[in-house]
């Protein structure tokens, strides 16, 4: 193909594909921590691939590459105070979210030292400290966690907000209609955040709904509904930063669907067998980071040589949370198996 019949291919199904534009309020500095903490994601996903088909951590992976634009946009346009649920697909939320990487390599080598002691792993990483409420395993399950993380926050009036990630695959289960249709009668400060990659493992979307414009459905609950580009770190931030402040100041819960497309497979070992492989290749030419990268040089903001420092420092900040892991850190004692089930170690009846 052409670079223009592959835009053409790549806008029929990112039909709201749009140039990066950084807001006003947007220093060249807070640009350049999102682009690098885009770029450790990459690499940490990237890494955690090459470690799981060496059989070096343990459990189940799936990778964010590719939809770092949606966890860093929306990360970076709300507070430390506020909270986010995640997906089996979490450690891009997590890290953008400001978890610290060695901890969370250690947690996927199942070390005592591991944010969860090891004990959560891959797909259910957590870091309540900073406001990461947990990664799940179960498809739109982190709707009523959200939900109940919106209700705290009206009833102890903190002026707390809650994202909801979760994936167009979550999107017909009962409890992510029961859940919004909740958070809207309630005026919850919450944001549902569908980053839709437009496959459920192998489900395309158009085989399980009619309308693939899954933001319209907002209609049937009263709330506003936004569509944005999903590679685009600066248009997520910007419906971000706009639902967070109507959600502090009483307008309620926004659902945002980032749309996208999964360049990878659904998990680290997945050859994509139900899908063309050469049409999926083209959605490289729009991933996140390279549009940023792009948008770097053209605009003369940075230098090629500061732009590869930033990718250069994330790759060294990976390998040393690897190295952290599988050197420094202790497996779990059998002492310690029980220890985390019960809240301050006491049986609750």
């Amino acid at each position: 193909m052409t670079k223009q019949e592959t835009m053409s291919f790549i806008k029929k199904a990112i039909p709201c594909l749009t140039e990066l534009n950084a807001p006003a309020n947007l220093s060249i500095e807070k640009q350049k921590q999102m682009f690098r903490t885009m770029c450790v994601i990459r690499e940490f996903d990237s890494q955690v691939r090459t470690l799981w088909m060496k059989n070096e951590i343990y459990g189940l992976a799936h990778s964010y590459v590719g939809a770092e634009a949606i966890g860093v946009g929306a990360c970076s346009a709300i507070e430390k105070s506020d909270w986010i649920t995640s997906t089996h697909r979490g450690h891009g939320h997590t890290i953008a979210k400001g978890a610290n990487t060695r901890a969370m390599m250690a947690e996927l080598h199942g070390k005592f030292e591991g944010l969860n002691r090891g004990k959560g792993g891959s797909m259910h990483i957590a870091d309540v400290e900073i406001g990461m409420l947990g990664a799940t395993g179960i498809v739109g399950s982190g709707m009523p966690i959200a939900l109940g993380s919106a209700i705290s926050a009206k009833v102890l009036g903190n002026n707390a907000v809650t994202i909801c990630f979760h994936g167009d695959g979550g999107t017909n289960q009962g409890v992510w209609h029961e859940s919004i249709n909740m958070a809207a009668a309630w005026n919850l400060p919450a944001i549902f955040l569908i980053e839709n990659n437009q496959y459920a493992i192998a489900t395309e979307i158009s085989w399980v709904a009619k309308e693939t414009d899954l933001y319209k459905r907002a209609i049937g609950y009263g709330i506003e509904g936004v569509q944005i580009d999903g590679f685009n770190v600066f248009e997520v931030y910007k419906a971000v930063k706009k639902a967070a402040e109507k959600a502090r100041n009483g307008g309620g819960p926004t659902l945002i669907e980032a749309r996208f497309m999964r360049i990878l497979g659904h998990f680290v070992a997945d050859d994509q067998w139900y899908r063309n492989q050469e049409e999926a290749e083209l959605f490289w030419e729009v991933e996140p980071i390279k549009r940023m990268r792009e948008y770097f040089l053209n605009n003369k903001l940075l230098t090629a040589q500061e732009v590869d420092a930033l990718q250069q420092s994330a790759i060294e900040e990976i390998a040393d949370s690897i190295h952290y892991a599988q050197n420094e850190c202790t497996e779990p004692s059998p002492d310690t198996l029980y220890d985390d089930i019960y809240a301050n170690g006491e049986i609750i009846y």
